[in-house]
């Protein structure tokens, strides 16, 4: 090669070199780009379940509630319980009639779930009936003794209520004899009264046949003056003393 082609060999080596490079880098491989980030995870909805012990009580009573849930950051039970952790249990004591209800909330949402407690008053207290009186007792409450005037063995008229009032109580009781005292106050002798209370017990005991009451359910016996109830010497218990009595035969 002569000294003058030199520097025209030496462009076009450059020239070619130049041209290689180019088409060199042209052909080196683009590199991807980054894959996308994976989604996010979805927030699972929470789950809550609640149970009792018991759901009917009677008012006054306790009753536990159990409850458990997932997946949630707030838990509630209402009403009165109010915040709770995720398990747990506790005790209440509603006074009438509720619904429990717990509801789990969490990113994913929320979730509720109930539970009704019955609540019935509680049972009467036992009735204690008061002891019934003895035949004695009702005997001496309903049974009326009839009063006469003085010397007298007539029936009068406060008498006639008593008596109608005693009729009454032997209807009730069938069963009932007795035996009808004739009483008189401590004047006049001893055989006048025997025989003045032998006429009024027989007084008494026709009046009661006349209501209805069997003659063999009563009995006439005369004390006279004998056996008074009253021992003062005055009119107020001379009256108390001039009686037809009554008295039950065992």
């Amino acid at each position: 090669m002569t000294q003058q082609h030199r520097p025209l060999y030496r462009a076009l080596l450059i020239s070619a070199c130049s041209v290689a490079l180019f088409i060199a880098a042209c052909k080196k491989p683009i590199a991807p780009p980054p894959p996308p980030p994976p989604p996010a995870p979805v927030a699972v909805k929470p789950a809550a379940s609640i149970s009792a012990d018991r759901t009917s009580i009677q008012k006054g009573e306790s009753v536990r509630l159990t409850w458990t849930t997932t997946d949630a950051q707030n838990v509630s039970i209402a009403p009165e319980v109010g915040a709770v952790t995720a398990q747990g249990s506790t005790t209440v004591t509603p006074a009438d009639s509720t619904t429990y209800t717990i509801t789990a909330t969490g990113a994913g949402g929320s979730a509720d779930a109930s539970v009704r407690i019955s609540v019935t008053p509680p049972p009467p207290p036992p009735v204690v009936e008061a002891p019934k009186p003895s035949m004695d007792e009702l005997f001496l409450k309903e049974v009326r003794d009839a009063y006469f005037d003085y010397d007298k063995a007539d029936i009068r008229a406060d008498a006639r209520e008593a008596l109608g009032k005693t009729a009454d109580f032997f209807r009730n009781y069938p069963q009932l004899r007795v035996t009808i005292e004739g009483h008189c106050d401590e004047r006049g002798s001893t055989e006048y009264n025997l025989a003045l209370g032998d006429r009024r017990a027989s007084a008494v005991k026709q009046y009661l046949v006349g209501l209805g009451i069997p003659a063999d359910r009563l009995t006439t016996v005369s004390y006279g003056k004998e056996k008074p109830f009253c021992m003062t010497s005055d009119e107020t218990c001379w009256q108390q003393n001039r009686r037809g009595h009554f008295i039950q035969t065992k």
